[in-house]
């Protein structure tokens, strides 16, 4: 089954309400972070694709995430309840829970705004070129996974 297109105005506007319902008490179904934290943990992604604040992984670490991991990001699969994440996105520090919303929902809104042809085969931070279903299947997969753990 195919996972909502995170391109369409529609289903953006799904996850921004879902992020909306959240408050600074929320607390989650399973996992160690609290809501500020998986807010900046989900924003990470997006500081990948367009802030280039993280380092690119080197070659040898590039073929060992394509050949191991993207299969797992990329895919319609969902995410397992408290899975390994890679250490660039461990969020240990406390964040500001308003900042970290508004900085996410901008983020999705870029997404949806720039469409799906700005991300046709467009390079990745770790994956090298993706496909538009891979893009969306990585935004909405994660965003989906996280909202869920927080119970919207």
């Amino acid at each position: 089954m195919a996972l909502p297109n995170i391109f369409e105005r529609k289903n953006s506007e799904i996850l921004i309400s879902r992020i909306e319902s959240l408050n600074s008490n929320t607390v989650p179904k399973w996992g160690k972070m609290d809501v500020a934290q998986m807010l900046a943990h989900c924003n990470v992604m997006y500081e990948m694709v367009f802030e280039k604040l993280h380092p690119e992984p080197n070659f040898f670490m590039k073929f060992v995430l394509k050949t191991f991991v993207k299969k797992i990001v990329t895919s319609e699969a969902p995410y397992k309840h408290n899975s390994q994440t890679a250490p660039i996105f461990i969020i240990k520090s406390s964040k500001n829970f308003e900042s970290e919303k508004k900085r996410l929902i901008n983020y999705i809104q870029k997404v949806q705004e720039l469409g799906e042809l700005h991300f046709d085969n467009k390079a990745s931070h770790s994956f090298g070129n993706l496909t538009i279903i891979e893009w969306n299947n990585m935004f909405y997969k994660h965003l989906d996974h996280h909202l869920n753990q927080f119970g919207t």
